[in-house]
């Protein structure tokens, strides 16, 4: 069938090039699914290697969890949240805020809803 298509100089498929997706800049992207129950996914995007810190708060600004801290690696980075506190506890419905803060020169923040 190779052979064939070679015949008749058939295009089946073009190779791309391999580069590097890295990004650029320092991005937080919005949680999916959301709103959620009971967990949610956070994705960061880091140009370089990062000391990074993930963390929610509550609406009044309160402290939730961190949800990570420590050096990442340059590339997509996905991190789940169980909904549950420092202490393991559940927490109850609203919007909840997390922050990512990388190499003490970047911050965003983005709004997140947990419905029960």
């Amino acid at each position: 069938m190779e052979a064939v298509l070679r015949w008749f100089n058939v295009i089946t498929g073009i190779d791309e090039p391999i580069t590097s997706h890295q990004p650029q800049t320092y991005q937080l992207m919005q949680n999916y699914p959301n709103p959620f129950n009971p967990g949610t996914t956070i994705a960061f995007y880091l140009p370089a290697p990062s000391e990074v810190t993930l963390t929610v708060y509550d609406i009044t600004g309160q402290k939730v969890r961190t949800l990570f801290q420590g050096q990442a690696s340059p590339g997509e980075h996905q991190i789940y949240w169980d909904g549950k506190n420092e202490a393991g506890e559940t927490v109850s419905s609203g919007v909840y805020v997390y922050q990512l803060n990388a190499n003490q020169t970047f911050q965003a923040v983005r709004k997140m809803i947990l419905m029960k």
